[in-house]
């Protein structure tokens, strides 16, 4: 027969060996025989927290702490039962008591970082957990969930430490290897994230959280097929896992196929209608498909969720921007910075969209530009380290350039004739992508560059480093503020010499950035360039490739239709009120006209046509087209006898186009660069009088065109040639001339340093 206190302590091995059952029919027994014995109380009450009866534990330990009050284990225990009832104020209180109790009682602090970081009081959790870990350094849970707590405040080395820490404790734990990986991701360390991940996932083969982050790292290093593969692997595990179909959009996305997805955002929303990141994800990609009116809608949703998420403002206006609404997003783009001051995204979108909107914008345009250099710019100047660089002004030079446009892109055209034709003797070529769409053209680009950098995921500190420790000469953003770029590196002047060229033909205001590149018609010549920078000139700011799509010109389409049809297949953002307006003085001045209009679906076609129709110009005169793949898109310039330029921001590559597929284009030259491509572009095809220079003389101009058939049809069969014989398509010349203004650059640099000294 079994005294009380050997029942209890065989009681105490069942427990601790995982025999809850029979652990219970013994402290119950030792009940039976001595009710007030407060520490089977207390272990029959564990067992009913660890069982999930909640209410029956802190029955039973409460119980224990009345007749032994100054038990901090059991406190502490109590405290555990109520956070498992969601009673946190109570479980603090025990937590509390417990530790006035044993103000050492590691279980007891690390119970009540717990609780406290379930209530976003991260400050204190932290605190509680770093006390669990002075009273018990070996303790793993802690240093896992001090990580944890960390992390949230973004103080991710921190939480590195700690994670480090909690695996040299227990090495083949998979979720710490996990979060871990989570961590340095944060950090930009995706190499290291993608060992963690994968670490996790050799000691646990089915942890699916561990697939979907894995998933996430590898999409953010463009490796698109194996992001892909491990979403799907997630899913397969965890059809219900709704983060999983939302990271699996993410690649999908990525990669280009939309409506796959659009199908995946749609079943993370299924399975939880309210996860407000998939209704932000949605809308992206519902814009990008060109369903504008859903997007919005999609952006409201996630707005209506989180008021304050600035992402969701930010993608709100980027969709009203694309369906022309542009004082809605202007306003969009600055609540999201009214919420976020450092959302550099939001930052660039504001100042390029100012670019679009008619009227005056070149002191708002400033005043942002110097808000960027305040929020972005003056933080680094600190950090900026001497320039080491070989100060010889004719030795083989290193030029950079950082895009996230290395591919079939209208920037990336652009510049593969520079790469292309670059002199190898003179200049070594480093190119920095984030380009996550890859395709043949980005495989050519890397076939003409001497270094390949790829920087998806990797933070603008680390890039910045990157560049120094490529020892980079000239150092070229071919962005500007439009998306994807990595203005924020620049301002860390990795580099000795910065210029900005090729994204648009305007100033990027970013004070680090000593030079861009334009040329001779694009500039203004009543006053100096707009901008801090100083402007290098040269014959041509395109140069234009086809990239061997091959598409025929066709005979003119007037001379079967019967009528001149007109066309704008530009960003519909560049089509405004005054824009509508002066092309209803066209159409009213032809009667005869049509107009083709490229924009997505949505109500803002509706809304055109009642503009114009309020204009005087009826709606079947007016067709909308969807956007779509570049050979298509170029087949309907057969439809197409004369393409009208938009303004204040006209049309460059798309212009460009119509001219290769022998269609004219209409242009109004206004005073900044973004406005004057058109004179840029017909100048150097010897067609200056095809420029405007007010609105009368654009629709005498237009008018005049849709009177002259034959005139029309001569142009149709000689511009594919006349493109082919200018500077617009001359590479050779392309490339001496921006070498020409590099050298320049450099020669310059080399004697301001040497008159420095």
């Amino acid at each position: 027969m079994l005294t009380i206190q050997q029942a209890f302590e065989l009681a105490l091995q069942h427990h601790q060996s995982g025999r809850p059952a029979e652990a219970e029919a013994l402290y119950r027994q030792i009940l039976a025989a001595q009710p007030d014995h407060a520490d089977a109380l207390h272990h029959l009450g564990l067992i009913a927290y660890q069982v999930g009866r909640h209410e029956l534990a802190v029955e039973l330990i409460s119980r224990a702490i009345a007749l032994h009050p100054n038990n901090p284990g059991a406190c502490s225990n109590l405290g555990e039962a109520y956070r498992a009832m969601g009673a946190r104020g109570e479980a603090i209180a025990h937590f509390r008591r417990a530790l006035e109790l044993d103000p050492a009682h590691a279980a007891a602090h690390y119970n009540l970082g717990n609780t406290l970081r379930e209530l976003a009081r991260l400050d204190e959790a932290i605190t509680a957990y770093r006390r669990a870990v002075e009273s018990r350094p070996d303790y793993a849970e802690a240093h896992n969930n001090l990580g944890i707590a960390l992390a949230a405040q973004d103080q991710h080395d921190a939480a590195i430490a700690a994670y480090r820490r909690a695996l040299e404790l227990k090495p083949g734990d998979a979720d710490l290897h996990n979060n871990l990986g989570t961590a340095l991701a944060a950090r930009g360390r995706l190499d290291e994230a993608i060992a963690a991940y994968r670490r996790a996932l050799e000691l646990n083969p089915e942890h699916v959280q561990a697939w979907s982050v894995l998933g996430v790292a590898l999409a953010e290093q463009g490796r698109l097929d194996e992001a892909i593969a491990a979403h799907r692997r997630a899913i397969e595990l965890k059809p219900g896992y709704a983060e999983a179909h939302n990271n699996f959009g993410l690649a999908l996305a990525a990669r280009g196929q939309l409506d796959e997805a659009i199908r995946a955002y749609r079943r993370a929303l299924e399975l939880k209608p309210d996860y407000f990141e998939a209704h932000n994800n949605l809308s992206i990609v519902l814009r990008e498909s060109g369903q504008l009116d859903e997007a919005i809608a999609a952006c409201r949703r996630v707005l209506q969720l989180k008021p304050d998420h600035s992402d969701g403002w930010n993608n709100l206006g980027i969709a009203l921007k694309d369906r022309g609404a542009l004082d809605e997003a202007l306003a969009a783009f600055r609540r999201a910075l009214e919420l976020q001051p450092g959302h550099a995204a939001a930052l660039a979108n504001l100042i390029y969209a100012l670019h679009f909107q008619p009227g005056e914008n070149a002191r708002v345009i400033a005043a942002e530009q110097e808000r960027w250099n305040r929020q972005f710019g003056d933080p680094v100047k600190r950090f900026i380290l001497p320039q080491a660089n070989d100060r010889s002004p004719e030795r083989r030079l290193r030029i950079g350039y950082v895009s996230p446009d290395f591919y079939d892109h209208v920037v990336g055209r652009n510049l593969l004739p520079l790469l292309q034709r670059h002199n190898r003797h003179e200049f070594e070529i480093v190119c920095y992508s984030a380009t996550a769409r890859r395709d043949n053209l980005t495989d050519r680009f890397r076939q003409y560059a001497d270094r390949w950098r790829e920087t998806l995921g990797v933070t603008d500190e680390a890039l910045a480093g990157m560049i120094r420790q490529d020892a980079v000469d000239i150092l070229v953003d071919l962005s500007q503020h439009m998306a994807g770029n990595r203005l924020p590196v620049f301002a860390h002047r990795p580099a000795p010499v910065q210029v900005s060229f090729a994204g648009y033909p305007e100033s990027t205001g970013v004070e680090a950035i000593e030079y861009r590149i334009s040329d001779r018609y694009l500039e203004p010549e009543m006053e100096s360039c707009p901008g801090r920078e100083r402007v290098f000139l040269i014959d041509s700011f395109w140069c234009y490739d086809p990239c061997g799509m091959e598409v025929a010109v066709n005979k003119l389409p007037a001379k079967e239709s019967g009528h001149v049809t007109f066309g704008s297949l530009n960003n519909f953002c560049k089509i405004n009120d005054p824009v509508l307006k002066l092309w209803a003085r066209v159409l009213r001045a032809a009667p005869d006209a049509r107009l083709m209009i490229l924009t997505g679906l949505g109500s803002h076609r509706e809304r055109t046509w009642g503009f114009l129709e309020g204009e005087g110009v009826a709606p079947t005169r007016v067709e909308f087209v969807e956007p779509r793949p570049r050979k298509a898109y170029l087949e309907l310039y057969h439809r197409l006898d004369v393409v009208l330029d938009p303004f204040p921001y006209g049309g460059h590559t798309t212009s460009l186009d119509a001219l290769w597929m022998g269609v004219p284009v209409v242009s109004l030259a206004g005073e900044r660069a973004a406005s004057r491509a058109g004179l840029s572009q017909l100048s150097n095809l010897g067609l200056p009088e095809l420029v405007a220079h007010a609105e009368d003389e654009y629709v005498q101009i237009a008018t005049q065109l849709t009177r002259d058939l034959p005139r029309l049809d001569e142009l149709r069969r000689t511009l594919r040639a006349r493109m082919e014989t200018s500077v617009l398509m001359d590479a050779p010349r392309f490339a001496h001339n921006i070498e020409a203004a590099c050298r320049a650059m450099w020669r310059r640099w080399c004697a301001e340093q040497t008159d420095a000294r």
